[in-house]
């Protein structure tokens, strides 16, 4: 995986390196580890038990990390969702999680390059 890998994936590889000082090996470092976080599946089953307190826990966790290695095209949907969340909104869900889950799953595949 390459810089220019993320970059395409939808990530602001810009502002992503100035976080880790320009190290290019240390940020796709942190972004292999992004498709393990717990707070993924943790997500996914709360909303489908209709926890959506500990759905926003994770949420809004994912939200941070993702912010911070400036993965815009899976933070924006993150985003989008701890605010309903944080709100408690009562709505489906299905359409967040179905996006998130998808760019997780193309964010896996670009991450076992």
């Amino acid at each position: 995986m390459t810089v220019d890998d993320i970059r395409n994936f939808g990530a602001d590889t810009e502002c992503g390196l100035k976080r880790v000082m320009g190290s290019a090996d240390f940020y796709i470092r942190l972004v292999k580890m992004m498709p393990n976080d717990h707070n993924f599946q943790l997500l996914y089953d709360s909303i489908a038990s209709n926890d959506l307190d500990k759905a926003f826990e994770a949420c809004h966790a994912l939200k941070g990390a993702l912010g911070n290695l400036s993965l815009t095209a899976l933070y924006q949907p993150i985003e989008e969702l701890t605010e309903h969340l944080r709100a408690r909104t009562q709505m489906d869900y299905t359409p967040y999680v179905e996006r998130i889950r998808k760019l997780h799953n193309e964010l896996t595949e670009l991450c076992s390059k």
